[in-house]
């Protein structure tokens, strides 16, 4: 009980003298996607790549509070971090057999460009372009469009200790499906004659 005093003190006073809590989503993105590994069910891709994220992906941040969970906290969301986790994680490596940063191959080049991130109604919504490329020339160019699964019973029961795995976990779906639908159009390339 004096904890639970302790905590509601805490919260009014950060809630009073504008104090805030950040709470950075990309920085044990990759744990939390080696606790979940083998969930998301990637079909296995025709050809190995090479990717690269653009630019404004890369550098791309976003922060937003919520307030079910209380305004003193302010959740920090890099994608192109949680990006390039994704990428680098056990599950997208098994799909593609490799799938690798950028360093000149011939293979065909994947480029993800970030169209739009945002935390909204207890759940990630992601737009994210992708492009294939081979030997320079344009191959293929979608941009996906999804929202992830709502996390607002997480949220309301378990408040701020719960939101940075609600976050996680909608970005993380949203980013599955949308890898799941690339691999699809992937494999209908026809990358020998590229």
């Amino acid at each position: 009980m004096k904890k639970f005093a302790y905590l509601l003190v805490l919260v009014l006073c950060a809630g009073v003298t504008g104090c805030s809590f950040n709470h950075p989503i990309a920085e044990d993105y990759g744990t939390y996607l080696n606790n979940t590994k083998g969930q998301n069910n990637l079909p296995k891709a025709i050809s190995p790549a090479e990717y690269e994220l653009a630019t404004d992906t890369q550098t791309h941040h976003y922060e937003f509070r919520s307030a079910t969970v209380g305004y003193a906290h302010l959740w920090v969301v890099d994608f192109g971090k949680v990006l390039d986790a994704t990428l680098e994680s056990t599950d997208v490596q098994q799909a593609f057999g490799t799938l690798q940063p950028k360093h000149g191959s011939a293979g065909p080049l994947l480029t993800f460009e970030l169209q739009d991130y945002r935390f909204e109604n207890f759940r990630a919504y992601v737009t994210l372009n992708i492009e294939v490329t081979s030997a320079g020339q344009s191959l293929f160019k979608k941009a996906y469009k999804v929202e992830g699964n709502s996390q607002g019973g997480k949220m309301f029961w378990g408040g701020p200790f719960a939101m940075k795995n609600a976050i996680q976990q909608s970005t993380k779906l949203a980013l599955d499906e949308i890898l799941r639908d690339f691999i699809k159009d992937f494999n209908q390339l026809n990358l020998a004659k590229s």
